[in-house]
């Protein structure tokens, strides 16, 4: 594509989010200087502001439709070629052969969800608030595990095609149960970690995933089965964070017993 094609491709990406930033702005500015009938603080820098978190989602939205949508789409063709996987047209889907797919949507997952800014942001904030119970890194840890497990079984559905709500069903009794046997500290923030996973990076990349895959495999729609790995990411890091709180609390009640036992041989 030529230089031009991209400069205006690039200029519609800005119309678009200046038209769905405006409402946001407009809400604000409103309630600023007629419910509160208060000036806007600082007026320049917030100006600034906007024009940067809109030049921002702009160049961000571009890059997505030129780099990782079709990336995903790519390594999903890829990964399922029948010659990759060794499968000869007109063959059943077999979903032993698709090892690599599920290693690489885990492996994706992992790397996308550690990246997350507002991950990041939701683990400082349960750090600072907890006065360091929570640490910062093992939320993150936790929460990314969850989202690569979730991609891993979610691709694995695509492949087999069995239905979504199986899964969404399986997944939310464990949930139930382990909020009956965690912490309640633990409880409102591993919910919370289930939501921040859809947003900026992760997303993109599972959508594309999950619809090149779909695309890809034989006997798959990609508006039928594409669709579901983000609700796969939301669910499965309430999971992991409830259970990494879990097993943090048994292995410190089991370091504070071998503290206060006596030592062997003491017969006082």
């Amino acid at each position: 594509m030529t230089l031009w094609s991209d400069i205006s491709e690039l200029s519609w990406s800005f119309v678009g989010v200046l038209r769905d930033v405006a409402p946001i702005v407009v809400v604000m500015f409103v309630f600023q200087l007629v419910i509160l009938r208060r000036k806007i603080p600082h007026l320049r820098q917030v100006l600034f502001g906007l024009l940067y978190v809109v030049l921002g989602l702009a160049f961000f939205l571009f890059g997505l439709e030129r780099a990782l949508f079709p990336l995903g789409r790519e390594m999903a063709a890829q990964l399922t070629d029948p010659t990759f996987v060794g499968i000869a047209e007109g063959d059943t889907v077999n979903w032993l052969a698709y090892y690599w797919v599920y290693t690489f949507a885990f492996a994706i997952g992992f790397a996308t969800t550690i990246a997350e800014p507002s991950l990041i942001a939701v683990a400082l904030k349960a750090q600072e608030v907890s006065g360091g119970g929570v640490k910062a890194f093992g939320l993150r840890l936790a929460v990314a595990l969850g989202v690569a497990l979730s991609l891993a079984v979610g691709t694995f559905r695509i492949v087999t095609g069995t239905p979504l709500y199986l899964y969404m069903i399986a997944g939310y009794i464990i949930v139930v149960i382990q909020t009956l046997a965690a912490p309640r500290m633990i409880v409102p923030l591993a919910y919370d970690s289930g939501g921040v996973t859809t947003s900026t990076v992760t997303v993109p990349l599972v959508a594309a995933l999950g619809l090149g895959l779909a695309g890809s495999v034989p006997g798959r729609s990609p508006l039928l089965d594409g669709f579901g790995l983000i609700a796969l990411a939301s669910l499965f890091p309430m999971i992991t964070v409830m259970g990494y709180a879990q097993i943090s609390g048994w292995l410190a009640r089991r370091a504070a017993a071998r503290a206060s036992a006596p030592p062997q041989g003491d017969t006082s």
